[in-house]
């Protein structure tokens, strides 16, 4: 490795965070299959309990690990034209979109069936605003990058915001998850929970799973050695140009 730049020896571990990554975000959404699936008794859309438990699965598949992958692809994808990325990076958070309304539907759903009062817990309303920032966060970045009317200089602006939000998102996904997953233990198993129950553990072991794969990204996203290179044929077209007074515009997101 002597004599090699940082970057280009940095570049070679890039793969295996974007396994390490890909490994838990399944694993995540296997267990709360699992865990819904196998101790909650399966899975339905007729107002009962069975219905309710498509909202954890839902969320944890699209606002955790959709969004994630969503978030990583201008890493993974480094040396495609940018606009391929992304159209690739809206139909991710599209997907994670339409994904989460299914589980928003359930959970509303579900307890207006059971006459259970609607959006009470801190997690409903972590999980509410994070839901309304994605939604508000995923058609700015349509208006302002894949169908541009702004002018390159407010895209400039909005840029960092961008960015910032879309790892903060990521971070409020993670926390909602975990205040979603401690309610449903204590009503489903608080007698048993401190016991070490199967499901208990089950459950926790998800909520760290949960937390290394928002760690992971994060990680990924913010390094600088795995930034996109510069492309000279589409700074024309890209939001990262000069301004007029000559100041430079981080070369990626």
């Amino acid at each position: 490795m002597e004599g090699m730049p940082l970057s280009a020896g940095g570049l070679r571990t890039l793969p295996w965070y974007v396994v390490c990554s890909q490994v838990l975000g399944v694993a995540c959404v296997v267990i709360t299959g699992v865990w819904m699936g196998h101790y909650q008794g399966g899975y339905a859309w007729d107002g009962s309990a069975q219905e309710f438990n498509v909202h954890p699965f839902c969320m944890v598949l699209g606002l955790v690990f959709l969004y994630g992958d969503a978030v990583l692809v201008f890493r993974v994808f480094r040396n495609e034209t940018k606009r391929s990325v992304k159209i690739l990076h809206a139909l991710l958070h599209m997907m994670a979109l339409i994904i989460s309304i299914v589980g928003l539907v359930a959970v509303f759903d579900f307890h207006s069936s059971a006459k259970i009062s609607h959006m009470y817990s801190l997690h409903s309303w972590c999980g509410m605003l994070t839901f309304v920032l994605f939604f508000l966060q995923w058609l700015l970045g349509l208006g302002f990058f894949l169908f541009p009317w702004a002018s390159a200089q407010l895209r400039s602006w909005y840029l960092p915001l961008h960015v910032f939000f879309g790892l903060l998102l990521l971070v409020m996904s993670v926390g909602s998850c975990l205040l979603g997953i401690t309610e449903k233990l204590l009503f489903s198993i608080m007698p048993t929970y401190s016991k070490f129950a199967a499901e208990g553990v089950l459950a926790n072991i998800l909520g760290l799973f949960l937390v290394c794969f928002g760690v992971v990204v994060g990680y990924v996203v913010t390094r600088d050695d795995f930034r996109r290179p510069p492309n000279p044929e589409e700074e024309a077209l890209s939001v990262h140009f000069k301004t007029l007074s000559e100041s430079e515009i981080p070369s990626s997101p």
